[in-house]
């Protein structure tokens, strides 16, 4: 099968198509013709060197951890997934390929209606929110905080938190202020004098705060928030500990979570944006275009045309 992956790490130049063996469904486990595949920054990391703990090393080695498509071979022990079924799962590598493996339970139905490129960009994209507010048990009558709100998971967790009753104030650029606002969102822009911003528009306070974007955005939330408790960042892995701030379990992350933001989806209460689009033969340019940080909603590989896969 082809895939998008590297041999050695280092920049989106290094990542080209690849012929690599066909995996084949074991016990427990389903293996998917992969349709669409979501890129995000955790995916840059496995390409500039990181291995996650209990991935296997060696090269070549081919990121992705979200993914839709459609079963074509059930392992023994599958009952509930039949060959056919169109789905969404999530793993750890490997997403960037014509098929992959993962245990059944990664596995989550796609809705009839959903778009493939909206479905390969699902899984992490509401998986990191929806296990973030749990743990800092955001619900009716909070005000949350969002840094880097009209970006892939920004914009899930904004609304899943007014899902949950929560007001959200969510920190953007300027052009990206209506979209916030569209998604019921309170918007304030970056910058200098972003604490006093903030303090304006929540006068009574902030109760909990979502980080994804580190550094200074970070440290106005320790300000804001009293409860550290309260406060996850989903990109300063390495001052978490020492501040005594939240980062999101993986051992958290489930099929579960997929299906209730596909339900939310079909209700039309969820809105998932994809902003690019790419063939798997220009992965290194996915990767470039979540590189610049910039940009609302989800980067996407198409790995197989839905008739093929179907």
């Amino acid at each position: 099968m082809r895939v998008a992956g590297f041999t050695e790490p280092g920049g989106p130049d290094v990542l080209r198509i690849l012929d690599v063996p066909a995996p084949e469904a074991g016990t427990g486990e389903v293996r998917v013709r992969v349709v669409a595949a979501g890129v995000q920054p955790y995916d840059l990391a496995i390409r500039e060197g990181w291995s996650p703990p209990g991935t296997p090393e060696g090269f070549p080695r081919v990121p992705g951890n979200e993914f839709a498509g459609v079963v074509d071979q059930v392992g023994a022990g599958v009952t509930d997934v039949e060959p056919g079924d169109e789905v969404m799962a999530f793993g750890r590598l490997n997403g960037y390929a014509e098929y992959v493996v993962v245990p059944a339970e990664a596995l989550a139905a796609k809705p009839a209606g959903m778009p493939w490129d909206v479905a390969g960009g699902l899984p992490a994209a509401v998986m990191t929110p929806h296990i973030a507010l749990e743990e800092m048990a955001v619900g009716p009558g909070d005000t949350l905080l969002v840094h880097a709100a009209a970006g892939a998971v920004g914009t899930v967790a904004v609304q899943l938190a007014r899902i949950a009753g929560a007001t959200v104030i969510g920190t953007a650029r300027e052009a990206n202020h209506d979209y916030l606002r569209s998604l019921g969102a309170i918007p304030v822009a970056y910058g200098d004098g972003l604490e006093e911003r903030v303090r304006a528009l929540a006068p009574d306070g902030v109760d909990a705060a979502l980080d994804g974007a580190g550094g200074d955005a970070l440290d106005v939330s320790l300000n804001l928030v009293k409860d550290r408790d309260r406060i996850t960042t989903l990109v300063d892995h390495g001052r978490a500990a020492e501040l005594g701030v939240r980062t999101t379990p993986p051992e958290k992350r489930s099929a579960s979570r997929v299906a209730e933001a596909a339900r939310y989806y079909e209700e039309g209460r969820l809105r998932i944006h994809v902003r690019g689009v790419f063939p798997l033969e220009r992965a290194a340019d996915a990767h470039r275009e979540v590189a610049t940080g910039h940009g609302r909603g989800k980067v996407v590989l198409l790995t197989t045309p839905p008739d093929a896969a179907g």
